[in-house]
């Protein structure tokens, strides 16, 4: 599947919105990020702007976390570190419940949206078409991170094995979850040659809790879902376990990644990263989620290592970067 502006094209704003009015074209390197961005280190994310005049300074910050499930739900869960990031930064914070993967992009290419949170497939587009500039991401006790992507299904569905889901219909979540459609896109496609529309009938859920619970209640025969999602909504009973069959588990991949849009002050750059690393996360909201699926603290990352993964899964996948 190749990702054109037609499928970006809820993504794609034009030049004269964007990002503090940077010029449309730079003489400068910047590999596969839109040319209004510049790579001179080459770590494939945008440069800061070193011209002040071009650097955001906002009284009031924005955050959104990648919207995978219920957005009420992660606007109290992400309540206690949003006051822990005003105290650091001495800004007010206010918490954005974005709809899809889509407008969570639109935002911060457009300039209203300052922090965020974007789930692993998502990241590259961001990263390229936005000026994402990633730096952590949640990790267990022990420093250890990820999830995999899995195919349910329904116990007395007729499929027991991947290859029955064949002539039947299969949820994915939207074009830029990774494991809501880019990976198990390659992995259909490589491991079982089973390809959309030829061999059974994609359907788009938009969120992995809406795939999981239309597998939980049978509107769906099988769906693709992180299981990180899937954990802590068997932690909160919204689903059951013999509700669910799990017919194929892959590899381990990096989880939601987090960071800022590139033009921030190089200032308040660093007072928002050392508010994710220096959180205390005892006894607070954003323990009491994500515990449930083991993770106790931010770890620092780099992007072009940790999301090599995805990118060359992008690539299986005829994706391009495309902004325009």
């Amino acid at each position: 599947m190749k990702m054109t502006s037609t499928l970006l094209s809820g993504v794609a704003l034009a030049f004269s919105m964007t990002l503090g009015g940077a010029a449309a074209a730079q003489d400068c390197p910047h590999g596969t990020l839109d040319k209004r961005f510049c790579d001179t280190d080459g770590d494939l994310i945008a440069d800061t702007p070193t011209d002040e005049a071009q650097q955001l300074d906002p009284d009031t910050l924005i955050f959104a976390y990648t919207p995978v499930e219920d957005p009420a739900v992660y606007k109290e869960a992400w309540a206690d570190f949003l006051t822990h990031l005003e105290e650091a930064t001495g800004k007010d914070v206010v918490f954005f419940p974005v709809q899809s993967n889509a407008a969570q992009i639109e935002a911060m290419r457009s300039g209203r949206l300052h922090i965020a949170g974007f789930n692993t497939g998502s990241n590259p587009l961001a990263v390229n078409c936005a000026g994402f500039s990633p730096f952590t991401i949640m990790a267990s006790e022990d420093g250890s991170f990820g999830y995999e992507m899995e195919i349910l299904t329904y116990p007395g569905s007729g499929i027991e094995k991947v290859e029955d889901i064949k002539g039947k219909q299969l949820a994915f979540t939207s074009p830029t979850s990774n494991s809501g459609f880019k990976a198990p896109s390659a992995i259909l496609k490589s491991d079982f040659d089973l390809l959309p529309d030829r061999d059974f009938e994609p359907v788009y859920s938009g969120k992995h809790d809406n795939s999981i619970l239309g597998v939980a209640n049978k509107d769906y025969p099988a769906a693709s879902i992180a299981n990180s999602v899937l954990a802590r909504m068997l932690k909160r009973d919204v689903v059951t376990e013999d509700q669910l069959v799990s017919i194929y588990k892959s590899q381990t991949f990096p989880t939601t990644g987090y960071g800022v849009v590139y033009n921030l002050k190089p200032e308040l750059q660093d007072k928002i990263r050392a508010a994710f690393f220096d959180f205390d996360w005892a006894g607070t909201s954003l323990e009491e989620e994500f515990s449930k699926n083991g993770e106790a603290q931010f770890i620092e990352i780099d992007y072009k290592s940790y999301w090599d993964v995805i990118r060359k899964i992008d690539s299986a996948n005829d994706v391009s970067y495309a902004c325009e």
